[in-house]
This record gives C-alpha cells, sequence and structure tokens, in this order.
C-alpha cells in the first residue's frame, strides 16, 4: 500500500512539472523568444489587435513583472528576520496581477476561465489594463508611464504617488529601456515572424 502510494505521488509530481512553463531560454532577446515560444508570439499578436498594444511593450511588462515565469509570486516576508511569513500581496503569474485586479478584468471582458498562470491570459489582462490609460492620454509606446501606472493604479499615476518611490522610477526607467531594446530587436524579425505565425496557425 505504501509503496503503491509512493508510486502515485511521483506520477503526480512529474504530471505536474512537465506541464510547467519554462522560461524562455534567451530572454533578452524578443525575437529569439518568439521563435522559441510560438503561441506566445501569437499572444501577443492576439493582444496588439484587441488592446492596440506593442508586443514590445507587453514583453517588457512580463519580463520586469514575472521573468517569464508562470508560477512567479512575491518573495515571503521574513518574520523575526528569518522565519517565512505571509506574501506582501496576492500577486501571481506572468503579470503579477492582484486578485482583485484579476477579477475585475474577467467581469469586464468575460473572461471568466482565465488563469494567471496562462501566457495568453496575463497578456490580455496587461493589454487591457493598459488600454484604460488610451483615454486618459497615455501613449502605448511609452512603457515607462504605463508601468508607473500599472503598479500605482491610474489613480495613484494622477496623484503623482509615484514620485515618493525612487526605486519605482529606476524599475520603470527600466522597463522603458527594454521595451526600446526589444522595439529594435522586434522591426528586425517582425516580418519573418509573420510569414511563420501564417504557416502554422494560418
Amino acid at each position: 500500500m505504501i509503496q503503491r502510494n509512493l508510486l502515485k505521488t511521483i506520477a503526480i509530481i512529474f504530471a505536474l512539472s512537465s506541464c510547467a512553463v519554462t522560461p524562455p531560454e534567451n530572454p533578452d532577446n524578443i525575437c529569439s523568444i518568439f521563435k522559441e515560444k510560438r503561441s506566445w508570439y501569437k499572444a501577443a499578436v492576439q493582444t496588439e489587435k484587441r488592446w492596440k498594444l506593442p508586443p514590445y511593450v507587453l514583453m517588457s511588462f512580463i519580463y520586469q513583472e514575472s521573468s517569464f515565469k508562470s508560477d512567479a509570486k512575491p518573495e515571503r516576508e521574513k518574520l523575526l528576520g528569518f522565519i517565512p511569513w505571509k506574501r506582501p500581496s496576492s500577486a501571481k503569474g506572468f503579470s503579477q496581477a492582484l486578485t482583485l485586479t484579476w477579477e475585475d478584468y474577467k467581469d469586464e471582458t468575460g473572461n471568466s476561465r482565465a488563469n494567471r498562470k496562462n501566457f495568453a491570459d496575463s497578456a490580455d489582462f496587461i493589454g487591457w489594463y493598459a488600454s484604460k490609460g488610451y483615454y486618459q492620454g497615455f501613449e502605448r509606446t511609452d512603457a515607462r508611464s504605463l508601468y508607473l501606472a500599472y503598479h500605482e493604479g491610474y489613480g495613484g499615476f494622477k496623484k503623482k504617488t509615484y514620485r515618493k518611490k525612487q526605486w519605482l522610477i529606476n524599475v520603470a526607467d527600466r522597463v522603458q529601456a527594454r521595451s526600446t531594446k526589444y522595439q529594435q530587436q522586434y522591426w528586425g524579425c517582425a516580418k519573418d515572424l509573420e510569414k511563420k505565425r501564417f504557416k502554422i496557425f494560418g
């Protein structure tokens, strides 16, 4: 009986590990990412069509938020400096979306089965959230401002709450720099990716 239960446990662990989404081999190159992860490219294209958010801005967000790890969560706080304690927020998945905001997204878009560990759902979530800024004067290529609003909320952005968080400003600058880098790379491979997309998904 014990041996049988052990085998079942091993089988479950193996099944779960085989379903895990591994980060791309070269996260610093958007062309390499999309060539390796064809479904991610398709999701990024769909997000741009639906929400007008460029793939290079989208991918710079996901890199910063989760390093392309589907099961990413904030590190646990330490009680007394060394005892693992609760997590600082409910953020989870590729987009690090908070639970309440994720529920708002599902209600508003009708994507009731959306999962934060799913790349396409996470990409759509980021596009949905970014689109709310377009009506407030945000440029869809302004990764820095969009990221600050993503972190602080649009209300917080208007109040400029980020000005008291130099660390956040530094992060937003890095997101913008990566977006610019991804943009330059993407322009060099977009046509090739599009041709292959039609061959695979057409």
